[in-house]
C-alpha cells in the first residue's frame, strides 16, 4: 500500500548507535543511486516495449535490451536458450522488463547465521540472481551443502526498492512471487525443538521474480543484535 518511488528495507534487528549512523546513511544513498541509475534504462527499455509493436522495432534494439537484461541484470535465458524469432524475444524482453527492481547491499560473509546471493534457476528456466535462506538450501546435497559454505556474502537486509513502472503506475506484488518457496525452519519454544512451516519469505520467495541487482557494502553497515550477548559487540559499547 506504499505509494513512494523507492522504498528502503532493513531488518529491524540491524541497529546501530549514533556514532556509527554516517556511513550506513551514506550507503543507504549510495543503494539508492544505483538503482536509480539502472531504473532509468530499463524504464526506457519498458517504454519502447510496451508503446512499439514487435514488427517495428529494429533486430539491433531488440539485441541491446537482450544483451543488458542478460549481463547487467542477469536474467539467462533458459537452458541457455537465445530466441532467434524476432517476435519471440519480444514478448519474452517485454515480460522480464515489466517487473519491480530492487537493489541488494551484500556484507561479506564473517560466518553469520541467515542467507545470502545466490544464482538459482527459476520455475521458467531462467537463471536469474536471488536472496536464499540456509534453511531453502538442501541439507542433503555435498554440492549445494559446500556451495553455501565457499559463498563470500551474506545478506543483511539492506534494500532499495522500485515498485512502480515507468508510467508511475505500481506493480500488483503479488503477481511476482513464488508459491513453491515456502520452506519448514527450525525453531524453539520453551526449551523445545518445533519444526515450522513458512510462508515465502518478504527478501526470497515473496520477491522471487523481480529484476535484481547485488552491490557490496561494508561490514560496518551491519550490526545485527539477534541475542542479548551481541549487545557486547564492540559496535554496541
Amino acid at each position: 500500500d506504499l505509494d513512494a518511488d523507492l522504498i528502503f528495507i532493513k531488518n529491524i534487528d540491524n541497529v546501530v548507535p549514533d556514532r556509527l549512523k554516517q556511513p550506513t546513511v551514506a550507503y543507504k544513498k549510495a543503494l539508492a543511486g544505483v538503482l536509480l541509475k539502472y531504473q532509468e534504462i530499463i524504464f526506457r527499455y519498458q517504454k519502447m516495449l510496451n508503446e512499439r509493436h514487435h514488427a517495428t522495432l529494429e533486430s539491433g534494439i531488440l539485441a541491446e535490451a537482450a544483451n543488458f537484461l542478460e549481463n547487467t541484470l542477469n536474467t539467462k535465458p533458459p537452458d541457455n536458450q537465445y530466441y532467434t524469432e524476432k517476435e519471440e524475444l519480444f514478448y519474452y524482453l517485454k515480460e522480464k522488463y515489466n517487473r519491480p527492481v530492487r537493489v541488494c547491499g551484500m556484507v561479506k560473509n564473517e560466518g553469520e547465521p541467515g542467507g545470502g546471493p545466490f544464482w538459482a534457476e527459476n520455475t521458467d528456466g531462467t537463471v536469474s540472481l536471488q536472496i536464499a535462506e540456509s534453511s531453502q538450501i538442501d541439507p542433503d546435497s555435498v554440492q549445494q551443502q559446500n556451495i553455501l559454505k565457499h559463498a563470500t556474502h551474506f545478506n543483511p537486509v539492506d534494500l532499495v526498492c522500485a515498485t512502480k513502472n515507468y508510467k508511475g503506475e505500481k506493480y500488483d506484488l503479488t503477481g511476482f512471487t513464488d508459491p513453491a518457496t515456502g520452506f519448514i525452519s527450525k525453531k524453539s519454544k520453551d526449551g523445545k525443538e518445533l519444526k515450522a512451516q513458512e510462508l515465502p519469505g518478504l527478501w526470497n520467495g515473496a520477491m522471487s521474480n523481480w529484476n535484481t541487482l547485488f552491490v557490496e557494502v561494508p561490514a560496518e553497515t551491519f550490526n545485527p543484535v539477534k541475542t542479548v550477548n551481541d549487545l557486547l559487540r564492540e559496535q554496541h559499547l
